[in-house]
């Protein structure tokens, strides 16, 4: 029996708090998602900015995360994940060692660069992980998507922003995050682009086709990146975590359009809060991995329409 869920986003997964900042003067900022948890990811993109990923391999010795963050600014944005770890260090969270507890925060960076625009730093971390609770994640243009834009292969670009969403899977809930800042259209689960490049008369002229009859001279700088989350409260190791999440990545060329590309810096992560690990049937595997996929593509939907594509 499905169950009924009042919090339809990331952290209506149990165990998980999320809280945004912004820069001093807008227009930048940086999501942290707070554990523990085990977690895996899975680099899609091919211009990704990212720190500490090695320690979520299933060989490493480090069991799980203390906190994922998610930052625009580009590489500087990774300095946010250094608040994020001196809060969590505060609190006593960490991995122990002789020297006192360390705590391990992935990160991922999207580019959002702009002259006038300050970036996120240690400070707007510390005040991520401060302003973190349980309670139903804020949408739109926050945190890590803050500075984040939509279509950017020719014409206007539109809003992009951060959207999350549940699923119930029966006894357990999948939910996904994203901030999309990509290159790319977004579209619908019907396959009509609802944010992406824009004409002169307001009509989108749809990026894929864009780039194969005129692709513009220069995209290095357009400023991309969709980083994305999935959660289970499901029991799962760290290698069915894996196995969830490598279904899940297929919401995303299902919602835009086009994606992973060598302009972007696509990163895909997937957490498991629970303390309990079980093994999970192939069955289980299948029907939560599916699950995620639908929560992840709802989820970069839901960016762009609270962005202002709405």
């Amino acid at each position: 029996m499905t169950q009924a869920v009042e919090n339809r986003t990331l952290t209506g997964i149990s165990g998980i708090r999320v809280g945004h900042a912004t820069v001093p003067g807008g227009g930048c900022g940086c999501t942290a998602i707070l554990g523990p948890f085990r977690a895996a990811v899975r680099v899609t993109g091919m211009a990704t900015g990212s720190r500490e990923l090695g320690t979520l391999d299933p060989e490493h010795l480090v069991p799980r995360a203390d906190a994922l963050v998610l930052s625009g600014g580009s590489a500087f944005g990774l300095a946010s994940a250094h608040g994020v770890t001196a809060w969590l260090a505060e609190k006593g969270q960490g991995f122990p060692t002789s020297g006192g507890v360390v705590p391990i925060v992935p990160a991922a960076i999207l580019y959002d660069l702009a002259p006038d625009r300050s970036r996120p730093d240690a400070a707007t971390g510390f005040s991520a992980a401060e302003a973190a609770t349980d309670a139903p994640v804020a949408e739109g243009p926050v945190g890590a998507g803050t500075g984040a834009t939509v279509g950017k292969l020719g014409g206007s670009s539109m809003p992009g922003g951060i959207g999350s969403w549940l699923v119930p899977v029966g006894d357990h809930r999948v939910a996904g995050l994203a901030a999309v800042n990509a290159l790319g259209d977004v579209l619908d689960g019907s396959g009509a682009i609802v944010a992406g490049a824009r004409g002169p008369d307001g009509g989108f002229l749809d990026g894929s086709r864009l780039l194969r009859e005129s692709p513009p001279d220069d995209l290095v700088h357009q400023g991309n990146t969709t980083l994305c989350v999935v959660a289970t409260d499901a029991p799962a190791s760290q290698a069915d975590l894996y196995r969830i999440l490598r279904m899940a990545v297929g919401a995303m060329p299902r919602r835009i359009r086009p994606v992973n590309t060598p302009f972007d810096g696509d990163v895909v992560f997937a957490l498991a809060p629970s303390e309990r690990v079980e093994p999970l049937s192939d069955r289980s595997v299948m029907t939560l991995g599916d699950a995620a996929r639908d929560a992840l593509e709802e989820a970069i939907t839901r960016a762009v329409l609270h962005g202002g594509a709405g």
